[in-house]
């Protein structure tokens, strides 16, 4: 593995690669479990169930710049690398992910560059997931860095899904048998279906729990 040095947004190593994107990192990650707190104190409800942040390692950079036919340097890992800091937020229900897709975009310090629907839009393979790039500032002590963040928005069922096929992914590098890639695709069918199950079942019971507590205080009239 191998980086050269190049000044991308004034970066000129992977030391200030990791510690500038790790800052953005924590800043993402600290806003949601603050929007999470604040979520439970209005609504005593909780839409994300956790929060996984990494970075990408150097051998993964090059290797999707070598791809893309981008020297190895540390200015095109910044301009065109986008997912070398990721966040991937875990919720319950279908509807947490548009809902906390609709907080992030609100953020005043956050902005949003790409969003990718594969909630909506599915990929062939069956994967499902809401990917947004965004930019935060992280203030250093000589400059403010704009820095991009992946985050990608999925339930808890879907990141099962996705974990397994990207474990078949690399195991196959990316040519796995086709009975494989047909039972893959029909798992991805009997998850979407259970997440539609359990909104559906989470609704009627959230709908039964308030027409329940309305009945004392109208008895008490």
């Amino acid at each position: 593995m191998e980086l050269n040095a190049n000044n991308g947004e004034g970066i000129d190593s992977w030391k200030e690669v990791t510690l500038i994107y790790s800052a953005a990192l924590r800043q993402v990650e600290t806003k949601m479990q603050i929007l999470n707190d604040e979520f439970q104190h209005v609504h005593q409800y909780n839409p994300i169930e956790h929060i996984k942040a990494r970075i990408k390692t150097p051998e993964s950079i090059v290797k999707k710049l070598k791809r893309s036919g981008y020297e190895s340097t540390i200015d095109n890992m910044v301009k065109y690398v986008n997912d070398i800091a990721g966040i991937r937020i875990i919720c319950s229900f279908t509807s947490d992910i548009f809902r906390i897709a609709t907080m992030i975009g609100e953020q005043r310090d956050i902005k949003v560059i790409t969003v990718k629907d594969y909630i909506t839009f599915p990929k062939t393979s069956g994967y499902k997931s809401y990917h947004m790039i965004v930019t935060v500032p992280v203030y250093l002590s000589d400059r403010t860095v704009e820095t991009k963040v992946e985050i990608q928005i999925r339930t808890v069922a879907m990141d099962f899904w996705a974990s397994l096929e990207h474990k078949i992914h690399y195991k196959f590098e990316g040519d796995a048998p086709e009975h494989i890639r047909s039972e893959l695709v029909e798992c991805a069918k009997l998850v979407s279906d259970l997440d539609a199950r359990m909104l559906s079942l989470n609704n009627e019971i959230s709908e039964l729990s308030q027409v329940r507590d309305e009945i004392p205080a109208a008895d008490s009239k």
